[in-house]
């Protein structure tokens, strides 16, 4: 799949799934639910306020007719209901809406009724971006702060099964620093180099890597080319792995709010459901291209 267009397409095709969407009481994330229930891509059981829901819902128009509304006031339990409701088998996917991330966090991370696993649970950004023929993905900037090598490989792996989900079946992976060689001055690159051992020891697989590597020489064809970098990843990276939160969260922002017709979804990876976390300054568009995205993994 080369655009997030056609991932709605597919999930459009796909047996419906239900979305337990935790403090939906705002605007933009109403009119993504509003939207994704107009193309037919999934149910939705809304845990929040239930007067504030129907305010924003009636300022917007939408219906609400085919949502199941659960009252809940507190912010805290709704992310808690939300999360029950998937590990119970009543809902399929975890939605964060106008809430703080660490608070839905917390209870899907929950010994008792959380969707944790042995995996490591990590964000990946699915980027549209004019000047590219292909869908880029970038890991992660948004729940690991400053990831071990061994972290930085389960998160390679994630972003690889959800590539290699959207019909890419054999991604390249850049790792992402701030040179093309090791330098033991620099922690990224030493990092970097270690996550490309991996996939030549077939730790990692079904995928090519490649690091360290600046995002130039990632990304554009004639940069390597200069720099003489005869690796295929360089110039074709599909996934952009970094080994801080900030370098992929400066290059998510960077790309949304500094370029045009940029498009995104977001998803977390490695729990038991697919769980969709947007930024709270997230478009409409951007939170439906992650609901098609959630809907499209979890079949």
């Amino acid at each position: 799949m080369k655009t997030l267009k056609e991932i709605i397409m597919v999930a459009q095709n796909r047996p419906n799934k239900t979305i337990a969407l935790a403090c939906p009481e705002d605007h933009e994330v109403l009119h993504a639910v509003e939207e994704a229930v107009n193309l037919n891509l999934c149910d939705f059981i809304l845990f929040g306020d239930e007067l504030k829901i129907h305010s924003i819902a009636e300022e917007i128009n939408f219906s609400l007719n085919q949502c199941q509304i659960i009252n809940i006031t507190d912010k805290e339990q709704a992310c808690l209901e939300a999360v029950k409701a998937v590990s119970s088998g009543q809902a399929d996917v975890v939605m964060k809406g106008l809430v703080d991330t660490a608070i839905i966090m917390k209870k899907v991370l929950d010994k008792e009724v959380g969707l944790r696993t042995d995996n490591i649970i990590s964000h990946v950004m699915v980027m549209q971006l004019p000047k590219f023929d292909r869908l880029l993905f970038l890991s992660d900037g948004a729940m690991n702060i400053d990831p071990s090598v061994d972290q930085l490989k389960k998160i390679t792996i994630n972003a690889v099964n959800l590539a290699r989900a959207l019909s890419i079946s054999r991604p390249k992976v850049a790792c992402i620093s701030a040179i093309e060689k090791v330098n033991p001055k620099m922690p990224s690159s030493v990092k970097c180099h270690e996550i490309e051992q991996m996939q030549e020891k077939l730790e990692i697989v079904h995928c090519d890597i490649c690091g360290p590597l600046a995002i130039d020489l990632a990304l554009d064809k004639e940069s390597a080319k200069t720099k003489n970098i005869k690796n295929p990843v360089a110039g074709n990276a599909d996934i952009l792995i970094v080994p801080y939160i900030e370098v992929a969260n400066a290059l998510y922002k960077g790309w949304m709010f500094g370029c045009e017709n940029v498009k995104s979804a977001g998803i977390i990876m490695g729990a038991k459901a697919p769980i969709v976390l947007t930024s709270r300054a997230d478009s409409h568009e951007t939170k439906l291209n992650s609901i098609a995205l959630s809907v499209l993994m979890q079949n």
